[in-house]
């Protein structure tokens, strides 16, 4: 039929995807741990067969490693014996392993599974499983119409598939590819105008893709991808919440930290500032308490963005964080180095973690100060009062942003800024609250198990 026809020609001037070079070329690989044990990577020597160390701290179930090697590079994934009774899983409470290899394709997550088995995948696989369920239609579509003529429909239909899986996976790859390859420039060049924006003065608020109204507030949307939003809201809140809040924070004001890579907090300095965790104190929101009052609307607003009907049971506290300016020469001023609140490797969400963030502006500096999200180049001048919020999910299918949301607090030089955050997580409550977790998203209760 002619329809087929066409089918079978387009596809013959697909271009093939050149082969990459099997060594001296750099992956990246993300290990998701799912085995439900504590894992460690090793990377064996090609030449003596050594095992060397890879993942410091153990890959605790729950937990992504991000690992950086080679292509033609093996390791080994060895199972640790549990913590309370000291033996591993498998026959005779042998310490199970598996084995894996870089391969020179992109997007690669390996997948520890229960058992220790590890499951590799990559742009070349996903693209084959995409042409694999493209085919079911394929077929599905070509019987109906070669009913016709059944004593052809059987060289017709296989000749059909080969040829529609070959071409419909070089596609898919070849896209795969060139997003991937997009990225990396995107986030190189961000990275080397990161000093320079922060450094001008002159550049304000970047362009708004569009404005909504949400209670009579002005709504700036400068990303709407399903995974990666950003909203400016004018006039937030208020001189009297906010003055609420930094006199809650007063006393227990401390140097910020951030996330050491095993699950706990450390001080860094690429985070330079003072914050106070504020609790708030929800029996008292019917009496007009400022701090509810506050953090109702963060709530009212995320549920106005997503699908969720987050409420505050087990949320984190409000975080009121304040930089100083110290003047133009200042060699170490109040920053925020570019980082991502949650998870941002486009992987699957995890339950209780962060997905979420809204930041609002009390003080503004005079000089200095601004939010820059450097992959989308996006770049805020903070305005009093207002807010910026951004989340980091999409609530479809549940993967993570993947470094459109990274941002940064520019150097404060002359004034204060003093911020109210609010980290918003999903699968949280009383029973399961923020500090359940570790830094690494992982539960305690179940690290200490494992």
């Amino acid at each position: 039929p002619a329809i087929l026809l066409l089918v079978v020609q387009s596809l013959l001037f697909l271009a093939p995807i050149p082969a990459a070079a099997a060594s001296q070329v750099e992956r990246a690989i993300q290990i998701m741990n799912e085995s439900g044990r504590r894992v460690e990577v090793h990377w064996i020597h090609p030449d003596t067969g050594e095992m060397v160390l890879q993942s410091t701290p153990d890959i605790l179930h729950g937990a992504t490693f991000a690992l950086n090697s080679w292509v033609g590079h093996a390791f080994e994934v060895r199972e640790l014996p549990a913590k309370k009774t000291g033996v591993c899983g498998g026959e005779d409470e042998v310490c199970r392993v598996d084995h894996f290899t870089v391969n020179s394709n992109q997007d690669q997550v390996l997948i520890v599974e229960e058992g220790i088995e590890a499951v590799h995948t990559d742009s070349k696989t996903i693209a084959a499983k995409s042409a694999a369920n493209l085919l079911d239609d394929c077929k599905s579509t070509a019987k109906k119409m070669l009913a016709a003529n059944p004593d052809s429909a059987i060289s017709i239909l296989e000749g059909l598939s080969t040829c529609v899986q070959k071409g419909v996976a070089q596609e898919i790859e070849k896209a795969n590819e060139e997003i991937a390859f997009q990225a990396e420039i995107r986030k190189g060049m961000g990275d080397l105008i990161e000093n320079y924006t922060c450094a001008d003065e002159t550049m304000n608020t970047t362009a708004a893709k569009r404005t909504e109204r949400w209670m009579g507030r002005e709504v700036d949307v400068m990303i709407d991808r399903p995974a990666s939003r950003i909203h400016v809201i004018k006039n937030f809140l208020t001189r009297d919440e906010c003055d609420a809040v930094e006199e809650a924070a007063k006393p227990i004001l401390h140097d910020a930290t951030v996330a050491n890579g095993s699950g706990g907090s450390k001080l860094s300095e690429s985070r330079k500032a003072k914050q106070a965790g504020v609790k708030v104190r929800w029996e008292k929101e019917e009496d007009g308490d400022l701090i509810a009052r506050l953090s109702r609307r963060v709530y009212d607003y995320v549920n106005h963005v997503l699908p969720f009907d987050i409420e505050e049971n087990g949320q984190e506290d409000l975080m009121s964080i304040q930089y100083f300016g110290r003047g133009p020469g200042d060699e170490a001023p109040d920053r925020y180095m570019p980082h991502c609140d949650g998870d941002c490797t486009g992987l699957e969400f995890k339950p209780g973690n962060r997905m979420a963030t809204i930041v609002m502006y009390c003080d503004t500096p005079e000089v200095g100060g601004a939010t820059r999200f450097r992959n989308s180049n996006i770049h805020i001048k903070p305005e009093q009062y207002g807010a910026t919020f951004f989340s980091y999910i999409d609530p479809e299918s549940m993967k993570m942003d993947s470094g459109f949301t990274e941002h940064s607090g520019c150097p404060v030089v002359e004034g204060e800024k003093k911020i109210v955050t609010q980290w918003v997580r999903l699968g949280v409550d009383d029973e399961n609250p923020w500090n359940s977790f570790n830094t690494l998203g992982v539960k305690y209760s179940d690290a200490a198990d494992q």
